[in-house]
């Protein structure tokens, strides 16, 4: 697959719908945006550009005063942070988390989990976005976010795993103060896949941070990388590799099996985790294999997909694939042909781990295609670099007893991080900061959505208004119950159901809209 392919099938953002924009604050004009690049204004900061930005009508945006910048806390630190100050302003900042092995400056991000500003500043947020502490480099015209070259310098590799999006937040908060002559009066976070990891981070390491976050698709720990080598050596087997057409058919098979659990059979397996279709039954009877059927061997590959890969000792190194999603794998995985050296070492089969090998292995020349779950997961989850890059701590309870409130979702059909294992990191919160807090679920909610691929897309329906749901509970105490997601290609809307609970269907009304399922 293109890299210009993989970027226009991942996602872009989630969408706030324009709706009840507060009562804007008085911007600070041009000469305020303009003052905003004096010498030393902000701490460890150099202000490179403060210019004024048109409105746009076409798109709906506010004119806004637009702060590049470069912060260097020490030596060999060097990250860039870009504010859009709207003239619409609501009172409140909106940091913004990447994608992939790298930040986000845009309004508009080509970055796979990238959040875009737009929708904050029409909403009339200031928003808040980093490149993260490197920039990735270009191939064929948009960002190479799996390049991870730029690990070779020790302070960059602290700036992405964490000191980035919290200086850009610091700063941010300063810089919008002296634009508007008042502080902020809340702070949230949102972001998806690396965004949901750095809303994670800020959530455990920097609790005073933000009131609150918004955390989709987090690739909070280095098995999802492990999960990608894994599951590209499993299709690198002798007769394992399956074609486009073949991964319909396995849908389709699936869908037949499984599709109707909810009540309804809409093309969307509401969870996946109680579908047993086994792929023999789409087996060549003759061992031949073409786009209607399967070799044994690609079946034995199926089989393994869809399975756990686990140490002796328990740990997970692959998550399943679920059955259902079968027409998104090849957005991550090389499921057409043979995965190459080069795949796994600079592409997505080696899902950035390539550039990583020093810090991980301590080897550069680690032969990464050969990776033994048995032999090297621990050595990776035990070194340095997981230390500071992973956001696994379960112990949330600063952030909740400073008010904070956590929005964690994912959905079900995501063939990159796995909703399993957020599934089990929200069940260590659980456990953990449960017993600490009073009323944890007042404070921390998960959410699922079914036939949703990484971040966007799918079947089901991905777009809801997370971050609307996040100030209605921060400032109101209205925890989100129940929300409403809309489908990005098609007219579908189903409600976004707390976990464990799953939409189904009443029996009767339009299939096509949320008001015909309840949560159950």
């Amino acid at each position: 697959m293109s890299a210009r392919k993989l970027f226009r099938s991942l996602p872009l953002a989630l969408v706030l719908a324009p709706a009840a924009i507060p009562l804007a604050h008085a911007a600070g004009g041009a000469a305020a945006c303009e003052a905003l690049s004096a010498p030393r204004a902000f701490s460890a900061t150099t202000v490179s550009s403060a210019k004024l930005v048109a409105a746009n009508a076409a798109q709906h945006l506010p004119a806004y005063c637009e702060v590049t910048a470069s912060v260097k806390p020490v030596e060999g630190s060097n990250i860039t942070v870009v504010y859009r100050l709207p003239d619409n302003w609501n009172g409140k900042v909106l940091g913004l988390g990447g994608g992939g092995w790298a930040g986000n400056t845009q309004v508009v991000s080509p970055i796979p989990g990238g959040t875009v500003s737009g929708p904050g500043l029409i909403q009339g947020y200031a928003t808040l976005q980093t490149n993260g502490g490197h920039d990735t480099g270009v191939v064929k015209g948009v960002p190479d976010v799996w390049n991870t070259s730029w690990s070779a310098n020790p302070e960059a590799v602290t700036d992405f795993s964490y000191r980035a999006i919290h200086l850009m937040t610091e700063v941010g908060k300063q810089v919008v103060a002296k634009y508007y002559g008042e502080p902020h009066k809340r702070a949230y976070f949102q972001g998806c896949s690396t965004g949901g990891r750095q809303a994670l981070m800020e959530v455990q390491r920097f609790p005073k941070d933000y009131d609150g976050v918004v955390a989709g698709a987090p690739v909070y720990t280095l098995a999802t990388q492990t999960t990608s080598v894994v599951r590209n050596q499993i299709l690198a087997a002798p007769d394992a590799s399956l074609s486009e057409a073949q991964l319909k058919r396995i849908n389709d098979a699936a869908l037949a099996a499984c599709d109707g659990g909810d009540g309804l059979a809409d093309g969307i397996i509401t969870d996946p985790r109680t579908c047993a279709f086994d792929p023999a039954t789409v087996q060549c009877a003759d061992g031949r294999k073409d786009a209607n059927c399967l070799s044994p061997g690609q079946v034995k590959a199926l089989r393994k997909l869809y399975s756990a890969v686990k140490t002796s000792s328990g740990d997970t190194v692959a998550y399943p694939l679920t059955r259902g999603s079968e027409l998104s794998w090849s957005r991550f995985l090389s499921t057409a042909s043979a995965t190459t050296r080069e795949n796994f070492l600079t592409g997505p089969a080696g899902a950035g781990l390539g550039g990583l090998r020093p810090l991980l292995f301590g080897d550069a020349n680690y032969d990464l295609p050969a990776f033994n779950p048995e032999r090297d997961f621990r050595v990776i989850r035990n070194s340095a670099f997981a230390t500071g890059y992973e956001a696994r701590d379960p112990d949330i309870s600063p952030f909740i007893k400073g008010g904070g409130k956590l929005l964690l979702w994912h959905g079900m059909d995501d063939p990159g991080p796995s909703v399993q294992a957020t599934v089990e990191y929200f069940q260590q919160v659980v456990q953990t900061t449960g017993p600490k807090v009073k009323a944890l679920d007042e404070s921390a909610r998960f959410f699922v959505l079914p036939g949703v691929y990484h971040c966007r897309g799918g079947p089901g329906a991905s777009e809801f208004d997370s971050v609307v749901a996040l100030d209605q509970w921060v400032e109101h105490g209205r925890a989100p119950n129940m929300m409403k997601a809309r489908s990005t290609d098609r007219e579908l809307s189903r409600p976004v159901c707390q976990y464990p609970t799953m939409p189904r269907y009443n029996g009767k009304g339009d299939p096509n809209v949320a008001e015909s399922f309840h949560c159950k």
